[in-house]
């Protein structure tokens, strides 16, 4: 039988497509699946060996079941065209197809919803190694904000999956690696379902969607910890170099203040590289910061240009948010108003927060930033607004989460 669909699959692909697409197009490569191994599968007769293959060609890597935050769970292929975790979109969304005996996660609608086997099991999983699980008495608050921790655990597993992807591009380890593109799965849906989506059904941005405008910038630094050793990258992907500075701050999760600070002296980022602009011990970090603990505190991080911020913020967790010491619930005002065509939210907070999420609700447009990490008294925040609305409208259906508000303590 593998006889029959070897000859059928050389057939339709390689004799027959692959023979009109060159007739037509003779001026480039053509790829004849993926993954591939690229020339090493021609040479194996189009039929790879091995087509996962670190060595060539680009590698899809899912893992559901290994903890998104170990860096070294990933491989480090020539090219990532395809990697990703779900999450469900966002209660305004779903509820357009819903009814309230289906407001639960564990509902025979949520299960119908859910095409992947062991989905919702799996984000779950997921989820719990790092954040709290919701608990609440109101059962529509316990599955909004269950909704809410699928897309945090997304973001944030997308994003240092990224991040590894992108530092990898500069670094070969026994003869792995130099990844020059990362591709996640996936971007838009086609119905109000939990997927591996960045945009929801009708077009909200996911947290992931805010994250990647980051995660993909031209420039960028990334953490990663290894033998307690922190080690920041600055990544580029401009075709010339670039003069940067890099400051980094410890933040108590208690405090908006931070404890400790320090800017570097300049230094040259190369035009399409990837190196490593910092690294210190762990231990050594937190004992000049005040001998502060992993889990009472945070590394905030950002690279400035002639004294300016180049890029976004970028934060390190040193414990996990479920053992995070001192972090509060949240106590954030928001102001509203209107600047020509766009609109001003203005977040005032006592204390740092994590994961703020900015939602308001069926009133389509996007925010500047979401789901970020609070360190700052005021904070500003942009809405685009993709249909007309008023400063009125947006203060009704405002609602803020971010992850210490989900349980009760």
């Amino acid at each position: 039988m593998k006889e029959v669909y070897v000859k059928d699959y050389l057939t339709l692909y390689i004799t027959t497509i692959r023979g009109f697409v060159l007739e037509i197009d003779g001026t480039r490569p053509f790829i004849a699946s993926s993954p591939t191994n690229g020339k090493e599968t021609v040479e194996e007769n189009w039929l790879s060996k091995n087509p996962y293959d670190n060595h060539y060609g680009d590698v899809h890597y899912y893992n559901y079941m290994t903890d998104c935050w170990n860096w070294t769970s990933y491989p480090k292929p020539r090219l990532a065209s395809e990697y990703g975790f779900q999450s469900w979109p966002s209660f305004s969304t779903i509820r357009k197809v819903s009814a309230p005996e289906h407001w639960s996660y564990s509902s025979n609608f949520s299960g119908h919803r859910q095409h992947h086997d062991s989905g919702n099991e799996q984000m779950m999983f997921q989820a719990s190694l790092h954040y709290k699980m919701p608990m609440n008495m109101d059962p529509l608050k316990q599955y909004y904000d269950t909704l809410y921790l699928t897309q945090v655990m997304q973001a944030q597993c997308v994003k240092l999956q990224t991040e590894f992807y992108r530092r990898s591009r500069g670094e070969i380890v026994n003869g792995e690696g130099l990844t020059m593109g990362a591709l996640y799965w996936q971007l838009n849906d086609i119905w109000q379902a939990p997927s591996w989506s960045s945009i929801e059904y009708g077009g909200k941005w996911k947290m992931l969607h805010y994250y990647a405008k980051d995660f993909f910038a031209p420039v960028a630094a990334s953490a990663v910890e290894d033998n307690n050793t922190l080690t920041i990258y600055g990544v580029s992907d401009l075709l010339t170099d670039c003069s940067l500075k890099l400051t980094i701050k410890v933040y108590r999760w208690d405090s908006l203040v931070p404890v400790c600070e320090r800017v570097t002296d300049e230094f040259v980022l190369d035009a399409s590289s990837s190196r490593v602009i910092y690294k210190e011990s762990v231990t050594e970090l937190l004992n000049r910061c005040g001998n502060i603990s992993r889990q009472h505190s945070v590394v905030v991080f950002y690279l400035l240009h002639n004294g300016n911020l180049f890029g976004s913020k970028n934060w390190h967790y040193l414990s996990s948010l479920k053992d995070a010491q001192g972090l509060i619930k949240s106590n954030i005002t928001v102001f509203i108003s209107k600047d020509d065509a766009v609109y001003v939210f203005t977040l005032m907070s006592p204390n740092p927060a994590a994961f703020v999420w900015l939602d308001v609700w069926d009133i389509a447009g996007r925010f500047s930033d979401n789901g970020f990490l609070l360190t700052e008294e005021k904070t500003v925040v942009y809405f685009h607004a993709w249909e007309p609305t008023t400063v009125d409208e947006l203060k009704k259906s405002l609602q803020i989460s971010t992850i210490r508000d989900i349980y009760e303590e």
